[in-house]
């Protein structure tokens, strides 16, 4: 692996995984707590959604910066990540109102971009691709872990103190992470055959369309989810009547899906290969939205059904990961923040159209979810990579 010792990479990889569990934890908190935290900044929950969509859109700035993983080490890109969330954290922690919410979210996706198509860029560097859908896997582990472990954490911490509480925890534990990340992380810069400038590997990824078509499957993919995933917490709360803790429990199980997600996708990816991978994902998730009907009468019905819902998404969303890592090599970085922006854009366009679905019923939202990744398998089915990686993903 380009000369870097086995127990280095897992270092390497376990910091970063790590980093990623706190970053996702200030994104997906606002999720189950939507209405707390509307109740908290005394607005109506539309404009927590309104923020969470604005937050997505504005995080596609991130391209922009990413460039400086591709010219400057994948290190600098991750630490720039990192202090733009923390950036983020302490403001709202120190200044709590809507302003510095929506200023956190915000900051909190954009250095989550930027950190996560650093650390992508960084493994597609130095992990063959017939092995790279492994090591992707494990650091996307801390987005289903977010949810098992530290949101129902955050659900305890706002019950016993305030509802911004958990920012001020965040702040410490990313603090920490830099530190860890400075002193043990060497600083790779890839070896390219030209210069290279931010709008030079800007144009070469938005000119090649195997690179957009990709950056739309990605948008398809997670709108589909974005629909559902954004009145989940609504939806229970209104059909159920759950609670804070009750919510925080629902979270987790959500978490545990994904989780198990992950390790199918940890064992497919590679072995099945990604593009396979990715339209079982997508017939399976696609089968199981056809279900609510009949699984959402009930509570435990309910929640076999987000169980089941998160699960096969979780299948698709990372299997993408390794595919679009390889797609255009020369300016890796810029690729996968591209990538990633056209997500954070389907999360924005899902956090638009949810809350007026709902409005006439749940089931709309999963019928959206099933037409949008119906679209995603099309687009899917028309990407081709540059070169073609000696394994089964053909």
């Amino acid at each position: 692996m380009n000369g870097l010792s086995q127990s280095k990479l897992n270092l390497n990889v376990g910091l970063m995984t790590l980093s990623r569990l706190f970053i996702n934890t200030s994104t997906r908190m606002v999720y189950p707590f939507l209405a707390i935290f509307a109740s908290g900044l005394k607005v109506d929950v539309s404009l927590i959604t309104m923020a969470l969509a604005i937050s997505m859109a504005a995080s596609a700035l991130g391209p922009f910066l990413a460039p400086v993983a591709d010219q400057y080490g994948r290190k600098t890109g991750m630490l720039l990540g990192l202090g733009i969330y923390l950036a983020g954290t302490l403001a709202v922690g120190a200044f709590p109102n809507y302003t510095t919410f929506l200023l956190s979210i915000l900051l909190g996706n954009l250095g989550n971009n930027l950190f996560a198509s650093a650390l992508q860029a960084y493994l597609g560097d130095i992990v063959p691709y017939e092995k790279r859908g492994l090591y992707l896997t494990i650091t996307e582990l801390p987005w289903a872990l977010s949810f098992i472990l530290m949101i129902p954490l955050a659900g305890l911490i706002i019950s016993h103190m305030t509802w911004y509480a958990p920012f001020w925890f965040l702040s410490g534990l990313i603090a920490v992470m830099i530190v860890l990340i400075i002193l043990f992380v060497p600083n790779e810069v890839p070896a390219t055959p030209e210069a290279q400038t931010i709008f030079g590997d800007l144009k070469k990824v938005l000119t090649y369309k195997p690179a957009l078509i990709g950056m739309t499957m990605g948008l398809l993919i997670v709108a589909a989810n974005e629909v559902v995933n954004v009145v989940f917490g609504v939806w229970i709360q209104d059909s159920f009547g759950l609670q804070i803790a009750a919510l925080g429990a629902a979270s987790a199980i959500i978490g545990f899906s994904e989780l198990a997600g992950e390790g199918v996708t940890a064992f497919l990816a590679d072995h099945l290969g990604k593009e396979k991978t990715i339209t079982l994902g997508l017939i399976l998730s696609s089968l199981f939205v056809l279900t609510l009907p009949w699984l959402g009468k009930t509570e435990v019905g309910a929640l076999v059904w987000l169980f089941l819902f998160y699960f096969t998404f979780e299948i698709v969303v990372v299997s993408t990961l390794p595919l679009m890592t390889e797609v255009i090599p020369a300016a890796r970085a810029t690729m996968m923040a591209l990538f990633i922006a056209s997500q954070s854009l389907g999360r924005a366009l899902g956090d638009v159209i949810a809350p007026h679905l709902y409005k006439t019923g749940f089931w709309l939202n999963a019928a959206a979810c099933l037409v949008l990744n119906i679209l995603a398998w099309l687009a899917l089915s028309r990407i081709k990579l540059v070169r073609q990686p000696k394994s089964s993903d053909n």
